[in-house]
């Protein structure tokens, strides 16, 4: 079937209550330790969180460090090419073992040297040849299931979880066109916020506030909705162009071949629990939350473009707008979630009437409640 006959965007997607009886979350959902604990332990670590593209990580001996709810990661690109993901931990007494970005021909403990190959096997554990029964095999550093769609890294801590492209479900049919695969991401920010990690995710796949949080930079947007399958959801906002730059033309080009549905506008998705992919016309950028407390998050942004625009002699000069755009959008959007945050820890504050722009809201909550045990979700209205 064609793009166009199972993927039919409509005005919005509706889900039981019914519009009209619908109501935001109890507020709870944001703010109980307990709620949030539930989430870390039957979400986010179950469930498939992105940790970056594959170019961040081209050539054997190049490594990633990140942080993730399940703990340090580290993603290494082998002597074989092949990239890995492991716990970035020693297996002596677990402390870090790299941070950042970088290069490295093998991977050292910096508090007892243990030293540990590309493939992650235990190469070296100084002064324990002493120890009876040691072996060098059974401790090497603890491999974290990873798979890879379209160059982004997809990370799991379950390993009886369904496959990654069984979680995004029908996504890879709407936005093919784009061809992320080809992208190369060129810029990225990480911001700190006081806010619950929902909250991050709410903002940024509802056009309600754009008009007036945004009112400076983006204005008002319209969008549409699209009833999916698998573990995701998306809106598109309606534009002729780009609107990944601020008041000018889009500095690159139409994607090429992209599809008539992606010319209309900017698919502005979430691959649940954590990780928004924004396409537009001629670019890629994401939104993804690492949950830390109940009320704090980290809010990474990245963008992305077509290979071919990055190798333009001018192409840092072209893509500065859209630098721009991101992080102000990013950080007003931020600034109103930690008021909202702080709004939601008033004894007095209740569940409010959703407008139909807020049917993705709705949707997402229903997603997380949905994975969530029955006590947990009974006790917040209580």
């Amino acid at each position: 079937m064609s793009i166009e006959t199972t993927l039919v965007p409509e005005p919005y997607v509706w889900t039981e209550p019914p519009l009209g009886d619908a109501k935001s979350a109890p507020t709870r959902f944001y703010t109980d330790p307990a709620v949030f604990k539930a989430e870390v332990e039957h979400i986010h670590l179950k469930k498939w969180f992105f940790a970056g593209r594959l170019e961040e990580v081209p050539n054997p001996g190049d490594y990633k460090a990140l942080d993730s709810v399940g703990g340090p990661v580290l993603l290494v690109r082998g002597e074989d090419e092949v990239l890995r993901a492991f716990a970035n931990v020693c297996r002596h007494r677990a402390s870090i073992l790299l941070e950042g970005c970088g290069h490295a021909k093998n991977i050292i403990c910096p508090y007892h040297a243990w030293n540990y190959r590309l493939d992650g096997t235990l190469a070296g554990a100084p002064g324990m040849r002493e120890v009876p029964k040691f072996e060098k095999p059974p401790h090497g550093l603890i491999p974290i299931r990873m798979e890879v769609w379209e160059g982004s890294i997809f990370l799991n801590y379950d390993d009886d979880a369904p496959s990654l492209m069984t979680h995004l479900g029908n996504m890879p049919e709407l936005i093919g066109s784009h061809r992320l695969g080809d992208m190369v991401k060129t810029w990225h920010i990480e911001i700190e916020t006081r806010c619950n990690w929902k909250l991050l995710l709410e903002n940024a796949m509802e056009t309600y506030h754009t008009g007036i949080v945004h009112a400076a930079t983006v204005g008002a947007q319209r969008s549409v909705s699209f009833p999916t399958q698998g573990e995701w959801h998306v809106i598109q906002v309606q534009a002729n162009r780009s609107i990944a730059v601020l008041g000018q033309e889009p500095p690159f080009p139409v994607i090429e071949g992209l599809s008539e549905q992606s010319r209309k506008g900017t698919y502005f998705t979430v691959i649940e629990p954590t990780v928004q992919f924004a396409c537009a016309q001629d670019c890629m950028w994401w939104l993804a939350v690492r949950p830390i407390a109940v009320d704090r998050s980290v809010l990474s942004v990245g963008g992305c473009f077509p290979k071919a625009y990055t190798e333009l002699p001018d192409f840092e000069e072209r893509a500065a707008p859209y630098y721009k755009r991101w992080e102000a959008v990013a950080l007003e959007d931020v600034g109103i979630l930690e008021k909202q945050q702080i709004g939601l820890s008033s004894c007095l504050a209740r569940p409010g009437p959703l407008s139909w722009r807020d049917d993705m809201v709705l949707a997402m909550n229903r997603w997380i409640m949905a994975q969530l045990p029955a006590h947990i979700v009974d006790g917040m209205a209580g």
